[in-house]
């Protein structure tokens, strides 16, 4: 990850590139994600296999070749009309500009979601930022957002993790993609 002035300062929007990821990608994820307090650690191995076997479904945002903004999802086999938003991560540098909402956005319009009418994440109860996004995207599709837990503390987690909530968008129409600018 480049280290230069791009760092101290925000960058504007329209500097953003946002595209699927590639092999060569992975340890740039990494990195970000490391750098950036709050989010789960991934083996950088993990964040290869999203940057290949998972890049269609995933998404990364970049200034002047610096990962500064990663959405990672996946469409699980059993339900081809979710999209399920595994991660999303933005650079401190490039918060405040609806990234990670466009970088979820530029997922769902990718033809590997044509059939995909529900959006899946999961929260823990503290992270306002993530329920802020999750709110913000329902809205601009229209859709209810549900939340119900999913992976308890006591029962999944041995005690060492916050109960995590299955936070469900949807159903809603693909006429609603991309997601609208909120009012």
């Amino acid at each position: 990850m480049q280290t230069t002035e791009l760092s101290r300062r925000k960058v504007p929007s329209a500097r953003i590139h946002l595209r699927a990821p590639r092999r060569q990608d992975g340890a740039d994820v990494w990195a970000l994600v490391q750098g950036t307090a709050g989010l789960d650690d991934n083996s950088m191995y993990c964040n290869l296999l999203q940057c290949t076997h998972f890049a269609a479904t995933c998404a990364l945002a970049e200034i002047d070749g610096a990962v500064v903004g990663w959405v990672s999802g996946y469409i699980p086999p059993e339900t081809p009309d979710v999209l399920f938003v595994w991660q999303v991560c933005v650079s401190e540098k490039a918060r405040g500009q609806g990234l990670a909402r466009r970088l979820i956005a530029s997922v769902l319009a990718r033809d590997v979601c044509s059939d995909v009418r529900v959006v899946h994440s999961t929260i823990t109860e503290a992270n306002k930022a993530s329920w802020a996004l999750f709110g913000s995207i329902a809205d601009s599709l229209e859709a209810d957002l549900n939340r119900q837990p999913h992976f308890e503390r006591d029962d999944h987690f041995d005690g060492r993790h916050e109960t995590e909530y299955l936070v469900s968008i949807g159903p809603f129409e693909r006429a609603a993609l991309p997601l609208r600018d909120a009012a």
